[in-house]
C-alpha cells in the first residue's frame, strides 16, 4: 500500500526515539506546517495543551494515525 502524503493538521506519531529532544518512539503530535517536500513541523503538547516540543521532522520519521472521514487504519 502506498504511503499517504502527510498534511497540515494531521495527527502523527514518531517512529524513532529522539533523545536529544527527549522524545520517544510513539509520541503523538500534530503537523503545524509543511517546511519542505517531505519535511513537516510537528508540535507535541501535554495533556493541558502546553507545547513541550516543536520541530521539523522527515516523513520517514512519522506515521499518520488516521484518515479523516475514513475508518481507522495504519498508513505506512
Amino acid at each position: 500500500m502506498p504511503k499517504r502524503k502527510i498534511k497540515v493538521l494531521d495527527t502523527v506519531a514518531l517512529l524513532e526515539d529522539l533523545p536529544e529532544r527527549k522524545l520517544k518512539h510513539g509520541e503523538v503530535g500534530t503537523v503545524v506546517e509543511i517546511v519542505a517536500p517531505d519535511v513537516h513541523e510537528v508540535e507535541f503538547c501535554d495533556d493541558d495543551g502546553q507545547t513541550y516540543a516543536e520541530l521539523a521532522l522527515r516523513g520517514d520519521q512519522l506515521i499518520a494515525l488516521h484518515n479523516q472521514g475514513e475508518a481507522l487504519k495504519i498508513v505506512a
